[in-house]
């Protein structure tokens, strides 16, 4: 019961790891106030959640006016705001010249442009509370991927906004963080699963031979959250069975 009592904030709550994130912060006793863009993802996910510490809110975190509204809304209902989990993210497939420069701009405006909207606009109130930001960023953001140009530049911004949120705020007692998954077993990679010799690729350079399960990435975001990782700020952490601990080179 790390966060009994306190007010935790998650973007992209209506599936994946956003989901898996919710619940445990909500097992381990928070107030959890789940934001995305379709209610009926989020009430599905509210309905397994205790009612009087569980808040909905629809949001389009890429627009600063309704991620204001939503952590408004948290604030308002909860008292202030503890944790904020800035999960929300969005990709597209192509190289640059087969990357429609609307689709570029869509995965940068939800997957950072987001991310700074919601830390803007919580940020008072983590510095009254001593809080924790925790973003999803992603192994994407550590290193390149073929043909996921906007997708490793939306992340690489990512994995340098916690550095530098890190360092501006860790006077103020707040602290910046993020987890890099690799391949998660979420609508998200539903392309893959679907694709044999994909799926088999991926496994091939995941040292343990699976994906990643939303429950495997929720447990290290709430310790990043937590006074557990009291000292931790301005880190990255892959949480992707190993495949960057690879130089790139083959399984002979």
């Amino acid at each position: 019961m790390r966060f009994e009592g306190k007010t935790v904030i998650v973007t992209g709550a209506g599936s994946g790891i956003g989901e898996a994130t919710a619940r445990r912060f909500s097992d381990e006793g928070a107030n959890v106030i789940l934001i995305g863009r379709t209610r009926e993802k989020l009430e599905r996910v509210a309905a397994n959640l205790p009612e009087a510490r569980t808040l909905i809110h629809t949001a389009d975190v890429s627009k600063a006016m309704q991620s204001a509204e939503a952590v408004k809304a948290a604030a308002d209902r909860f008292g202030g705001v503890d944790v904020l989990v800035n999960n929300a993210g969005i990709a597209t497939q192509g190289d640059v010249t087969a990357t429609e420069d609307s689709d570029f701009q869509k995965v940068m405006d939800v997957n950072v442009a987001g991310c700074f909207h919601m830390a803007k606009a919580a940020m008072p109130h983590l510095k009254r509370a001593k809080g924790a930001i925790v973003m999803t960023s992603s192994v994407s953001g550590l290193g390149g991927d073929w043909s996921m140009l906007a997708y490793n530049a939306s992340k690489g911004a990512v994995t340098n906004m916690v550095r530098a949120m890190a360092m501006d705020h860790a006077a103020e007692g707040v602290r910046v963080n993020a987890v890099c998954p690799s391949m998660t077993d979420t609508d998200m990679a539903g392309g893959i699963k679907e694709d044999q010799a994909k799926f088999d690729a991926f496994m091939k350079r995941i040292p343990m031979q699976r994906p990643a399960q939303p429950e495997d990435i929720a447990p290290v975001i709430a310790f990043l959250a937590s006074e557990d990782a009291r000292f931790v700020t301005g880190v990255n952490l892959p949480v992707d069975g190993g495949l960057s601990a690879s130089n790139g080179q083959p399984r002979l």
